[in-house]
Protein backbone atom coordinates (compact mmCIF):
# COMPACT_ATOMS: atom_id res chain seq x y z
CA UNK A 1 0.00 0.00 0.00
CA UNK A 2 1.38 3.39 -0.88
CA UNK A 3 0.80 6.94 -1.96
CA UNK A 4 2.61 7.63 -5.21
CA UNK A 5 2.45 9.81 -8.27
CA UNK A 6 4.25 9.22 -11.51
CA UNK A 7 3.77 10.41 -15.03
CA UNK A 8 2.64 13.80 -16.30
CA UNK A 9 2.48 16.84 -14.06
CA UNK A 10 -1.27 17.27 -14.26
CA UNK A 11 -4.60 15.93 -15.34
CA UNK A 12 -6.81 17.34 -18.05
CA UNK A 13 -9.48 19.82 -16.88
CA UNK A 14 -12.48 18.26 -15.18
CA UNK A 15 -10.53 15.25 -13.99
CA UNK A 16 -9.92 14.24 -10.40
CA UNK A 17 -6.27 14.80 -9.41
CA UNK A 18 -6.06 12.14 -6.71
CA UNK A 19 -7.81 8.82 -6.31
CA UNK A 20 -7.98 6.11 -3.65
CA UNK A 21 -8.14 2.49 -4.79
CA UNK A 22 -8.57 -0.79 -2.92
CA UNK A 23 -9.49 -4.41 -3.53
CA UNK A 24 -9.65 -7.77 -1.88
CA UNK A 25 -7.59 -10.69 -3.19
CA UNK A 26 -9.90 -11.21 -6.17
CA UNK A 27 -9.19 -7.73 -7.52
CA UNK A 28 -5.45 -7.45 -6.90
CA UNK A 29 -4.30 -8.17 -10.45
CA UNK A 30 -6.74 -5.80 -12.15
CA UNK A 31 -6.10 -3.18 -9.45
CA UNK A 32 -2.37 -3.28 -10.19
CA UNK A 33 -3.07 -2.57 -13.86
CA UNK A 34 -5.45 0.23 -12.93
CA UNK A 35 -2.89 1.79 -10.57
CA UNK A 36 -0.29 1.78 -13.34
CA UNK A 37 -2.75 3.41 -15.77
CA UNK A 38 -3.87 6.00 -13.21
CA UNK A 39 -0.23 6.98 -12.64
CA UNK A 40 0.37 7.09 -16.39
CA UNK A 41 -2.60 9.47 -16.61
CA UNK A 42 -0.83 11.74 -14.11
CA UNK A 43 -3.10 11.07 -11.13
CA UNK A 44 -1.93 10.74 -7.55
CA UNK A 45 -2.84 7.22 -6.41
CA UNK A 46 -3.51 6.12 -2.84
CA UNK A 47 -3.32 2.31 -3.07
CA UNK A 48 -5.07 1.02 0.05
CA UNK A 49 -4.45 -2.72 -0.60
CA UNK A 50 -4.74 -5.65 -0.85
CA UNK A 51 -1.27 -6.40 -2.09
CA UNK A 52 -1.43 -10.17 -2.63
CA UNK A 53 -3.80 -12.79 -3.99
CA UNK A 54 -3.80 -14.51 -0.60
CA UNK A 55 -7.42 -14.76 0.59
CA UNK A 56 -8.60 -11.59 2.31
CA UNK A 57 -11.88 -10.11 3.50
CA UNK A 58 -13.34 -7.36 1.32
CA UNK A 59 -14.70 -5.28 4.26
CA UNK A 60 -11.13 -4.81 5.51
CA UNK A 61 -10.41 -2.77 2.38
CA UNK A 62 -13.82 -1.28 1.57
CA UNK A 63 -14.36 0.32 4.99
CA UNK A 64 -11.12 2.42 5.00
CA UNK A 65 -11.70 3.67 1.46
CA UNK A 66 -15.36 4.50 2.14
CA UNK A 67 -14.39 6.35 5.35
CA UNK A 68 -11.97 8.51 3.35
CA UNK A 69 -14.68 9.42 0.83
CA UNK A 70 -17.33 9.97 3.52
CA UNK A 71 -15.09 12.27 5.56
CA UNK A 72 -13.95 14.24 2.52
CA UNK A 73 -10.33 13.10 2.82
CA UNK A 74 -10.62 11.70 -0.70
CA UNK A 75 -12.81 12.98 -3.52
CA UNK A 76 -13.14 9.75 -5.52
CA UNK A 77 -12.27 6.08 -5.14
CA UNK A 78 -12.26 2.73 -6.90
CA UNK A 79 -13.10 -0.59 -5.24
CA UNK A 80 -12.71 -4.07 -6.72
CA UNK A 81 -13.75 -7.51 -5.54
CA UNK A 82 -14.85 -10.69 -7.29
CA UNK A 83 -18.50 -9.75 -7.86
CA UNK A 84 -18.27 -6.14 -6.73
CA UNK A 85 -21.37 -6.64 -4.61
CA UNK A 86 -19.66 -6.96 -1.22
CA UNK A 87 -17.56 -3.80 -1.48
CA UNK A 88 -20.53 -1.92 -2.97
CA UNK A 89 -22.71 -2.80 0.02
CA UNK A 90 -19.99 -1.78 2.49
CA UNK A 91 -19.21 1.52 0.77
CA UNK A 92 -22.84 2.60 0.42
CA UNK A 93 -23.38 2.32 4.18
CA UNK A 94 -21.34 5.54 4.60
CA UNK A 95 -22.86 9.02 4.36
CA UNK A 96 -21.98 10.92 1.19
CA UNK A 97 -20.66 7.80 -0.55
CA UNK A 98 -22.31 6.99 -3.85
CA UNK A 99 -20.70 3.73 -4.91
CA UNK A 100 -21.76 2.38 -8.30
CA UNK A 101 -21.27 -1.22 -9.37
CA UNK A 102 -20.29 -0.96 -13.03
CA UNK A 103 -19.74 -3.94 -15.29
CA UNK A 104 -19.66 -2.01 -18.55
CA UNK A 105 -18.47 1.48 -19.59
CA UNK A 106 -21.99 2.76 -20.24
CA UNK A 107 -23.06 1.96 -16.67
CA UNK A 108 -19.98 3.73 -15.29
CA UNK A 109 -20.73 6.76 -17.45
CA UNK A 110 -24.37 6.93 -16.36
CA UNK A 111 -23.35 6.56 -12.71
CA UNK A 112 -21.32 9.75 -13.09
CA UNK A 113 -23.68 11.73 -15.34
CA UNK A 114 -26.89 11.00 -13.44
CA UNK A 115 -25.83 9.91 -9.94
CA UNK A 116 -22.55 11.77 -9.35
CA UNK A 117 -21.00 8.49 -8.17
CA UNK A 118 -17.81 9.05 -6.21
CA UNK A 119 -16.79 5.41 -5.87
CA UNK A 120 -16.48 3.13 -8.87
CA UNK A 121 -17.00 -0.56 -8.06
CA UNK A 122 -15.64 -3.08 -10.55
CA UNK A 123 -16.54 -6.81 -10.45
CA UNK A 124 -13.06 -8.15 -11.24
CA UNK A 125 -14.16 -11.72 -11.92
CA UNK A 126 -16.78 -10.64 -14.44
CA UNK A 127 -14.90 -8.15 -16.61
CA UNK A 128 -11.82 -8.56 -18.79
CA UNK A 129 -8.79 -6.43 -18.01
CA UNK A 130 -9.47 -4.36 -21.13
CA UNK A 131 -13.11 -3.83 -20.16
CA UNK A 132 -12.09 -2.97 -16.58
CA UNK A 133 -9.71 -0.32 -17.86
CA UNK A 134 -12.32 1.15 -20.21
CA UNK A 135 -14.88 1.22 -17.37
CA UNK A 136 -12.39 3.11 -15.20
CA UNK A 137 -11.45 5.59 -17.93
CA UNK A 138 -15.07 6.31 -18.84
CA UNK A 139 -15.92 6.88 -15.16
CA UNK A 140 -12.96 9.20 -14.64
CA UNK A 141 -13.68 11.32 -17.69
CA UNK A 142 -17.44 11.72 -17.28
CA UNK A 143 -18.80 14.79 -15.54
CA UNK A 144 -21.96 15.02 -13.44
CA UNK A 145 -24.78 16.64 -15.46
CA UNK A 146 -26.41 18.38 -12.50
CA UNK A 147 -29.82 19.88 -13.23
CA UNK A 148 -32.69 17.56 -12.35
CA UNK A 149 -30.12 14.97 -11.26
CA UNK A 150 -28.83 17.29 -8.52
CA UNK A 151 -32.21 17.31 -6.83
CA UNK A 152 -32.26 13.53 -6.84
CA UNK A 153 -28.70 13.12 -5.62
CA UNK A 154 -29.31 15.60 -2.80
CA UNK A 155 -32.17 13.43 -1.57
CA UNK A 156 -29.81 10.49 -0.99
CA UNK A 157 -28.31 11.99 2.18
CA UNK A 158 -31.36 14.04 3.21
CA UNK A 159 -32.00 13.04 6.83
CA UNK A 160 -35.61 14.28 6.76
CA UNK A 161 -36.46 12.07 3.78
CA UNK A 162 -34.70 9.07 5.33
CA UNK A 163 -36.66 9.59 8.54
CA UNK A 164 -39.94 10.10 6.65
CA UNK A 165 -40.26 13.69 7.93
CA UNK A 166 -40.20 15.60 4.65
CA UNK A 167 -43.98 15.48 4.05
CA UNK A 168 -43.49 15.07 0.28
CA UNK A 169 -42.07 11.61 -0.15
CA UNK A 170 -43.22 8.35 1.32
CA UNK A 171 -40.11 6.74 2.80
CA UNK A 172 -41.68 3.30 2.43
CA UNK A 173 -42.47 3.38 -1.23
Amino acid sequence: MNDAADGDSGSPPGRVESIAIASDHAGVELKAKMVAELKRMGLHVNDMGADTVAPSDYPDFAHPLARRISSGEAQRGILLCGSGIGVDIVANRYPHVRAALSWMPEIAELSRRHNDSNVLVVPSRFVSDADGMEIMKRWLTTEFEGGRHSRRVNKIDDDDIRAGLDGDADATG
